[in-house]
């Protein structure tokens, strides 16, 4: 290595220990969870993620779609690094039985999984591949709207099983004796072949409370781990709580600037207010619904930047973030099967990074993830809120309106002299002589502070960035004399 590329390389490691030595890091925790409050959730049909395996495109036809997509277990593996590049912890796919629908709805046998997403085989490759990543997979089990030609409806002895819906498909009876035993027996002999991390359960209707915590206690028996919730709200004794008003709540708040945000914490209401032991499921959309996109869309707003501050709140507030794919890219749609496209790898992945470095420090940090909560500030979009523990405090501030907002915080609320270290604008404030501390955060951002006991000057990063001038500048001198050479030998 000559000497200009070795001065370069100098100035470019220099530069680089200096802007990472600078950022402030939360204290890490453990990789692996055994408690859902601590993970998030990466939503996915496995037809409309990635299509990597043809010989399994039986059904398939791009001009309709409500067809088949192509999207296999396969795919799912080959693009796994994009999820676990924005940091989730659990990865759910739907439901993989075999089905007449590319969501996996209209299942007419639980015991089979379904040709197009792959084999058995396959299957157990994409799990192996998520736990080397030391993340969760999650399926689908649905209880009811079933396909019609479900192979327990075809045998007549079991006629009085199930009822016919207006739309063909089919409801079981779940107050039946044999219909209950038949569907618990179906799932944990699914849990037992498989080794997944958890089930939810789907299209409950009026399933009774008494039948799904039997279902439930059967699913623990196999794993005690396994995590068993639902998509929809019940008195049942899931791991997780769905608030159905979530969705609607939340594109409200986000879906433009400025706009009110009263209600921001009630869907986190049995948490913060009860202490509930379960966390809630906090989305800004699911797979049933319409996209966020779409809401902001409707306002002639950015998606990026409204996904970007809609997220950030998400990720930093009480609870169990949920994402549909897409999100990512901006997916729009207003219902299925629009808001159920193939995911586009090919869009800019910016949303990508942001996710992901906010997720980072949600990982890292039991705080972010599970500490108390206590909300600050609150009026038309700018939310400010605190997270902390005996070990940690953090200051969240969401600034979802059309200007600079600015919030003075005095010793009730940080205790000490103290320094708040802004995560992604660098920022550190300290009090002023009145003992306050004012943050002032921009339009459409979200800043997250961590309050920390005064470093006083970083001797470190000084010393680094003494160092980093003292090569560029002999770089440049190098650059001179052998540019000065090169001109007399070229002269001569």
């Amino acid at each position: 290595m000559n000497v200009v590329k070795w001065i370069s390389t100098v100035v470019a490691s220099a530069l680089l220990a200096t802007t990472m030595g600078f950022i402030p890091i939360a204290k890490a925790e453990k990789e692996v969870t055994h408690d859902i409050k601590d993970e998030s959730i990466y939503d996915l049909f496995v037809d409309r993620y990635f299509n990597s395996v043809v010989e399994n495109d039986y059904n398939v036809d791009a001009r309709d779609k409500n067809a088949f997509a192509g999207g296999d277990f396969g795919g799912i593996a080959t693009k796994l690094t994009h999820i676990q590049d924005m940091g989730f912890t659990i990865l759910s796919i739907g439901s993989i039985f075999s089905t007449e629908t590319y969501d996996g709805s209209a299942v007419v046998d639980y015991r089979e999984i379904e040709r197009q997403f792959g084999t058995a085989k396959e299957f157990k490759s994409l799990l192996t591949e998520v736990h080397k990543g030391k993340m969760k997979l999650m399926i689908d089990f649905p209880l009811n709207n079933v396909s019609k030609n479900h192979v327990w409806a075809t045998d007549k002895a079991n006629a009085d099983w199930y009822e016919t819906t207006e739309n063909g498909r089919i409801n079981w009876n779940t107050n039946h004796p044999d219909v209950q035993k038949a569907l618990i027996n179906a799932a944990t002999e699914f849990a037992k072949k498989y080794d997944i991390d958890g089930i939810r359960l789907t299209n409950l209707v009026d399933s009774d409370t008494t039948f799904l915590n039997d279902m439930i206690t059967s699913l623990k028996n196999i794993n005690k781990d396994l995590y068993v919730i639902s998509t929809d709200k019940s008195d049942a004794d899931f791991d997780m709580t769905v608030n159905n008003e979530t969705v609607d709540i939340f594109q409200s708040i986000f879906k433009n600037v400025d706009l009110d945000s009263s209600k921001v914490e009630q869907p986190l209401a049995p948490m913060i207010n009860g202490g509930a032991e379960k966390p809630v499921a906090v989305m800004l959309d699911n797979l049933n619904s319409s996209r966020f996109t779409f809401a902001t869309a409707g306002e002639n707003m950015y998606p990026p930047t409204r996904i970007k501050v809609a997220m950030a709140a998400m990720f930093t507030l009480p609870g169990v973030p949920v994402m549909t794919y897409g999100t990512e890219i901006a997916q729009n749609g207003e219902k299925a099967p629009d808001s159920h496209a193939v995911l586009d790898f090919k869009t800019k992945d910016d949303i990508v990074s942001y996710i992901g470095d906010v997720q980072s420090v949600r990982n890292k940090s039991e705080t972010l993830r599970t500490g108390d909560f206590k909300l600050l500030e609150n009026k038309n979009g700018f939310i400010v809120f605190e997270r902390s523990s005996d070990e940690e405090q953090w200051i969240v501030v969401v600034n979802n309106t059309g200007s600079t907002q600015h919030i003075d915080l005095g010793k009730d609320i940080i205790n000490g002299d103290k320094e708040l270290r802004g995560l992604f604008e660098n920022d550190i404030v300290r009090a002023n002589d009145d003992g306050e501390y004012r943050l002032v955060v921009d339009r459409e951002i979200v800043e997250l502070y961590q309050v920390t006991e005064p470093k006083g000057l970083n001797i470190s990063y000084m010393v680094t960035l003494g160092a980093v001038y003292v090569a560029f500048i002999t770089f440049i001198v190098l650059i001179l004399r052998k540019s000065r050479k090169n001109s007399k030998t070229k002269n001569n």
